[in-house]
């Protein structure tokens, strides 16, 4: 049995949640969230519980039981608390900046690279080597992140780089001359 699909899941106060054909729409203080299961997992809603249950212990439902789980908890967290994830620059003149939405990278390329979050996600820039994304859906908060981190990914010779925030970048030694 999965041990994290069979964990309830607590619905904090504020929260509502509706299961229509396992189509399952949250709504909290946050905004509003709504995903499509497969038929095959059943979703009970209960006063301040929801759970998860599959009907056999084949393979195909054995992995969907904890993913629905899990999506199903994440949904519920994002939209009570929210998701957010750190990056910082490191490098001499790598810095950050909003113009308006957008988020303005200067990274060391011969042009600034321009990334405009999408609709519910948040982008902040508390100092300019900074940056914090938010937003209720952790897929779309961590995919964000990741394509900022792409911009510039951490070297491992001088560590210059967009790393995420306690990111461990390992250091190589450089060339040895003669």
């Amino acid at each position: 049995m999965s041990r994290i699909g069979k964990k309830p899941i607590e619905i904090p106060s504020g929260v509502t949640v509706t299961n229509d054909n396992n189509t399952v729409t949250v709504k909290g203080p946050k905004g509003e969230l709504s995903r499509s299961f497969n038929q095959d997992i059943e979703i009970k809603v209960e006063e301040n519980v929801i759970n998860v249950s599959r009907p056999s212990d084949a393979k195909e439902h054995r992995a969907l039981h904890g993913t629905t789980r899990a999506l199903l908890a994440n949904m519920v967290e994002g939209v009570s608390k929210g998701f957010e994830r750190g990056l910082e620059l490191i490098g001499v003149g790598y810095r950050a900046q909003k113009q308006g939405k957008k988020l303005v990278l200067n990274v060391g390329y011969s042009h600034p690279v321009e990334i405009e979050p999408e609709e519910g996600i948040e982008v902040e820039v508390p100092s300019n080597t900074k940056i914090i994304v938010k937003g209720t859906n952790k897929e779309r908060v961590g995919a964000l992140a990741a394509n900022i981190r792409d911009v510039r990914p951490p070297e491992p010779y001088k560590g210059k780089g967009i790393r995420y925030e306690g990111e461990y970048v390992r250091r190589k030694e450089g060339k040895t001359g003669k």
